[in-house]
């Protein structure tokens, strides 16, 4: 236990020096003279726009705008697709059904479904969040799917010899058994929520913090963009964390029956 934790406390130090080094590095770029003040400001700059910005409010609401976009597109993809997946992953008729269709969706990039959503949902919110389901479904799917049809036959042998109902045995057993899978999906897909995000606000000039990059670097506002960017690494960090804190606590079971 102390050595586990002497390790976490190291891997931190280490990050926290590496992130370090490379504001540094930054600033010797940006004091030296070799790229412009106009296309690279300093650390510092950028870190008083981000303030300025959240003092003024600007900030503030475009970055609820992102997190407004981001959370809704992957809850509505997440419910969707577990939904979806545990049907297909349970039943090898279902599978054989969507099977084709889900080969012929899968490979398509959801950029390539944005001039559809635009077509019939114009420049809205609707089609942000639309487009952003589409995106992060895939990977909760697949890993849905993959959970629920891989459960160990025995365990429903338990099931039938504990005389346990349908809807008993998938909540007590085969959703437990399938629950790893299903939240390294949701892992991986709330990252792709916020690139699409960030996509949707750029194309559709919605309120975000994708619009207000785009606008910071037509207008060569670079401490502006740098704000935006760091804003946006902090809520890719921030989320993926929560997610990961989510999967360990609900995992904790596995932890304690190694």
């Amino acid at each position: 236990m102390r050595y586990l934790l002497t390790s976490g406390l190291m891997g931190r130090g280490v990050s926290v020096l590496v992130a370090a080094g490379v504001v540094w590095i930054w600033l010797l770029i940006s004091r030296s003279g070799a790229i412009s003040p106009l296309f690279l400001p300093g650390p510092d700059k950028a870190w008083a726009s981000l303030l300025r910005g959240f003092e003024n409010g600007v900030l503030l609401r475009q970055t609820l705008g992102t997190l407004q976009h981001m959370f809704f597109g992957w809850l509505v993809a997440s419910v969707v697709a577990v939904g979806l997946g545990s049907v297909i992953g349970i039943s090898p008729l279902a599978r054989r059904i969507f099977s084709p269709l889900l080969e012929f969706l899968r490979p398509l990039p959801a950029s390539a479904v944005i001039p559809i959503a635009i077509a019939f949902m114009g420049l809205s919110n609707a089609m942000a969040i639309f487009v952003i389901t589409f995106g992060t479904l895939w990977p909760i799917l697949l890993s849905t799917v993959q959970g629920f049809s891989s459960v160990e036959p025995r365990l429903y042998e338990v099931a039938k010899a504990l005389r346990m109902g349908r809807i008993e045995t998938i909540r007590k057993i085969v959703l437990p058994s399938a629950l790893p899978d299903i939240l390294a999906g949701m892992r991986i897909s709330v990252t792709a929520a916020l690139i699409l995000s960030v996509v949707c606000e750029m194309i559709a000039g919605l309120d975000g913090l994708g619009h207000y990059i785009m606008v910071s670097a037509r207008l060569y506002r670079s401490p502006d963009l740098f704000a935006g960017v760091i804003l946006l690494g902090a809520i890719g960090y921030v989320s993926s964390t929560l997610v990961s804190m989510a999967e360990a606590r609900l995992l904790r079971w596995r932890d304690r029956g190694h």
